[in-house]
Formats: C-alpha cells, structure tokens, sequence
C-alpha cells in the first residue's frame, strides 16, 4: 500500500506521526511519500491548518493532527 504524508518543517506533531508510520512500516507492506506542503499550492490550500495529513492513493484521508499508531493501523492493510 502506499501513503502521502503531508508536512512541514519544524512541526512537532508532523514528527512524532512520521514515528509512527516508520514503526507501521516495520510490520506491514507499506510505501510512503513524504510531501511538504509548502512545496505545492494545492497542497498547502487543502492541509494548511491540518497536516500533520496522511491520505491513500485515492486521496482518502486516513488520519489528521494527532496520528495514533491503533488506528493508522486499521486503515493500512
């Protein structure tokens, strides 16, 4: 499976969930891109106030702000 995971520089919140998905990686078949929203207008316009973001191929958003490894976990297979 493969996630984008919207960030920033200097966010704490972005960095403990980057942890989590790096532990999630560790068990389980999973791709991540790392996109800074400050690289792309789009991007910054949608998750500007929300990132930390991490969303599918699809754009489905799987987890906002504070990520928790129990439910991550439940939405990457």
């Amino acid at each position: 499976m493969k996630i984008y995971f919207y960030t920033k520089e200097n966010c704490s919140l972005c960095d403990e969930a980057l942890e989590k998905v790096h532990m999630l990686q560790e068990e389980k078949e999973l791709e991540v891109e790392i996109r800074n929203i400050h690289e792309n207008e789009d991007w910054l316009q949608e998750y500007h106030l929300r990132i930390p973001v991490i969303t599918d191929e699809d754009g489905q958003v799987l987890q906002e702000g504070i990520v928790t490894y129990g439910e991550l976990s439940q939405h990457v297979y």
